[in-house]
């Protein structure tokens, strides 16, 4: 009797995809949509009616809602929302079993279900990212905001993963990380700015949000990453944390998945 044949990673990971896919059009699918579209919608009508009074929309409104509340808030929540959604909720439902039924590159399977919401969340964030046109932002810098996000949203997820499959509490330390030190990334000296992901949106994006400047007391001079490096440090920080994922699963005994991960 011949030996059953192992599927290649990318098979692994095309199969995952595939069979996951009608997940994303349920709640949590619709939720992860809504979440991009929700402040730049309020935004629009804010300057709807704005513009019906007659009053002047602020310049630079669109960059404010950018990075205030896209890639500060929104994005690390949409993270938090779609991560979970991956391979930890087979560990915590121990459904990993059944997804080994068929022979598998266990290590890939993170991978595979991942790409499923990172590729529904961009599509969401490209359509947040059209209606801060509609709003004042600068259609040249469509493809450098959308860009800045896809690629933050990519090393975040992949991030978030990472830390469910590592820590049992996985999302408490992945907040703490994405709402403290990344918001602090004002106040850091020098190369420190480098490790968290709001430095590459804005080198990215080529904008920054007016949140803090000289006149603060602890502004700290912000060092500038050049665009293409930018996105190349996010697209390998995101491979790196998948590959980690992918190690981390295939290292965890199934039969005790969700029990032994401690954090």
């Amino acid at each position: 009797m011949s030996a059953a044949v192992i599927p290649t990673p990318l098979q692994t990971a095309k199969a995952v995809f595939k069979g996951y896919l009608p997940r994303v059009l349920q709640a949590r699918g619709w939720v992860l949509a809504g979440l991009p579209l929700v402040p730049v919608g309020i935004i629009m009508l804010v300057a709807i009616v704005m513009k019906a009074q007659g009053e002047r929309v602020p310049p630079g409104l669109a960059v404010e809602v950018f990075h205030k509340a896209l890639a500060q808030y929104f994005l690390p929540i949409m993270a938090l929302v779609a991560a979970p959604a991956g391979i930890r909720e087979d560990i915590e439902q121990r459904t990993i079993p059944l997804m080994l039924a068929r022979p598998a590159t266990v290590w890939a399977l993170p991978f595979g279900k991942g790409l499923l919401w990172y590729g529904w969340g961009v599509l969401w964030l490209a359509f947040a990212c059209l209606g801060l046109v509609a709003i004042g932002g600068s259609f040249e810098a469509l493809p450098r905001m959308v860009g800045s996000l896809a690629s933050a949203y990519w090393a975040e997820l992949a991030f978030m993963t990472l830390l469910g499959l590592v820590f049992k509490r996985g999302s408490l330390w992945g907040a703490l990380y994405l709402f403290v030190w990344d918001r602090a990334i004002w106040i850091l000296p020098g190369n420190l700015q480098r490790l968290t992901f709001a430095h590459y949106v804005e080198n990215i994006s080529g904008t920054k949000s007016s949140v803090v400047n000289a006149s603060h007391m602890l502004a700290q001079t912000q060092v500038v990453t050049p665009t293409l490096v930018a996105a190349l440090v996010l697209f390998l920080a995101g491979c790196v944390f998948w590959a980690l994922a992918g190690w981390r699963l295939q290292a965890t005994p199934i039969g005790l998945a969700g029990a032994d991960s401690e954090g």
